[in-house]
């Protein structure tokens, strides 16, 4: 049976308005409580909590980019658009990273520690709660539609989470130790900096080209040798992905003594089944054994 499809030009739609929408109240509420506090965590973090909006706004042309119908330059749609979106995401976010990481070491160099009232405290759990959720719910979106886009967003909100959680973390500590917010600072632009590496990454592969899931692999393979009996070790896989649009190419062996009509009936058959149930569209090559029944 075909797994359940998702809309994505929808999740992708939602999630991007929703975010632009609850990015930029956040990130006033966290602003005002940096600025109050006088913490350059707490400051460094709203411009993070901002960027995200940003990137939404990549997502959502991402995301109208990918959906046009494939034309003449473009025989296989456009699908790569949301990988090359999701790498300027990630782009914005490194830079994000680096800037506040500069500010942070600099701070460093002061003895003024942040004065927090409780409505900070107070904004900041709520910001983390409200990060995470967002960031569950992209990171679904792109695993049920194989999105790196939405992936990237999601990871984004998270990183955005964590660094809230260990700013109010150091709330508690701030009073004690001055440099404590100019350290916090720094581990925040680090794990900018990391998510923005790992979505850089991530999405890179679908452009330049990566090799096929071990585990739909085995799938199909099990599949061919249970339903086609008269079909033998399938190899030679090449593995495509354009979006929602996956090409997929395989050699498999085929007896010897059959028939040009049922060899090219079975073979029909196979790339039927394999759009319907995997989604691929397949390109059978067949090879013969001799003697093989």
């Amino acid at each position: 049976m075909k797994p359940k499809t998702y809309n994505r030009n929808k999740l992708g739609y939602i999630e991007g308005v929703m975010s632009i929408a609850i990015n930029i109240i956040l990130f006033g509420l966290k602003f005002w409580a940096g600025m109050m506090s006088g913490s350059i965590a707490m400051i460094a973090d709203s411009w993070h909590t901002l960027s995200d909006s940003i990137t939404s706004v990549i997502l959502l042309v991402g995301v109208k980019l990918s959906s046009k119908k494939p034309d003449r330059q473009h025989p296989y749609g456009h699908g790569r658009a949301e990988s090359i979106a999701a790498i300027v995401i990630a782009t914005l976010l490194f830079i994000v990273g680096v800037n506040f990481l500069k500010e942070s070491l600099i701070k460093f160099g002061t003895d003024k520690t942040p004065e927090f009232k409780k409505i900070a405290v107070y904004i900041f759990v709520a910001s983390a709660v409200i990060k995470e959720i967002m960031a569950r719910f992209a990171i679904w979106a792109g695993k049920k539609t194989n999105s790196d886009v939405l992936k990237a967003d999601g990871w984004h909100h998270r990183s955005d989470a964590i660094t809230t959680a260990i700013i109010i973390i150091g709330f508690f500590a701030y009073s004690k130790y001055s440099w404590l917010d100019g350290l916090l600072g720094v581990v925040v632009s680090g794990f900018i900096i990391y998510s923005a590496y790992e979505v850089i990454k991530d999405a890179s592969k679908s452009i330049l080209g990566s090799t096929m899931p071990d585990d739909l692999k085995d799938r199909i393979c099990n599949m061919i040798e249970k339903e086609y009996p008269r079909v033998d070790d399938a190899h030679h896989f090449h593995f495509h992905s354009y979006g929602e649009h996956t090409e997929l190419t395989m050699h498999i062996y085929m007896p010897g003594n059959i028939s040009l009509k049922n060899a090219h009936d079975i073979i029909e058959s196979l790339e039927n089944t394999l759009y319907k149930r995997f989604g691929l569209y397949t390109t059978i090559h067949p090879d013969y054994k001799s003697g093989k029944n």
